[in-house]
């Protein structure tokens, strides 16, 4: 299917949208190694991004949140990585798999786990952090709940902080499942 919104052109942008496409490029998302760069070769957005052009306000406040929930959280990029790949497949969103699926093999997971939560097959994993983030995920993803032994489980291992930001970041990330998914932004 064909993209719903062409890529805004940086010549292009008014003051409110330039001041957050400036921000975006200079934010921690857009460092590091990644598969996708944050712009194309003519410096348009890429991913979710450049639909958070369409609302600069909003979208401002959508990528604040995103940047608290990929680097401000006490999670570790292995257990992030796990979060958001349950929540990729379980929304079908290629994109977000694809970035993600690239973060998570240089965090540490595996091809057979990648596969594994792809699949929704056990996953065997030796720590019980990732163990519990992984089992919260996936009723999150399917239910948007935890049921009440679900919750003390989770709790057990993560704390109710911890629990919090999951939470928040499965919901982060379904957001932006539905809005890739709604604008047709492939990767």
């Amino acid at each position: 299917m064909p993209a719903r919104l062409d890529a805004f052109r940086p010549a292009d942008l008014t003051a409110d949208q330039r001041e957050l496409y400036d921000r975006l490029l200079d934010s921690a998302r857009a460092t590091g190694s990644r598969p996708f760069p944050l712009a194309d070769d003519e410096g348009r957005l890429r991913g979710p991004f450049n639909g958070m052009l369409l609302s600069p306000e909003l979208g401002n406040a959508l990528q604040e949140l995103g940047s608290v929930v990929r680097f401000g959280t006490g999670f570790t990029s292995r257990q992030k990585e796990l979060a958001i790949l349950v929540v990729a497949a379980h929304e079908r969103s290629d994109y977000e798999w694809a970035v993600h699926s690239h973060a998570a093999l240089q965090a540490g997971l595996t091809e057979d786990q990648l596969t594994a939560i792809r699949t929704g097959a056990d996953c065997p994993l030796d720590d019980p952090v990732e163990s519990a983030v992984l089992t919260a995920t996936r009723e999150l993803a399917t239910s948007g709940d935890l049921t009440d032994d679900s919750f003390t489980a989770a709790t057990d291992v993560l704390g109710l902080p911890r629990l919090y930001e999951l939470v928040t970041l499965v919901g982060y990330y379904r957001l932006v499942a539905d809005q890739l998914r709604v604008l047709r932004v492939t990767a």
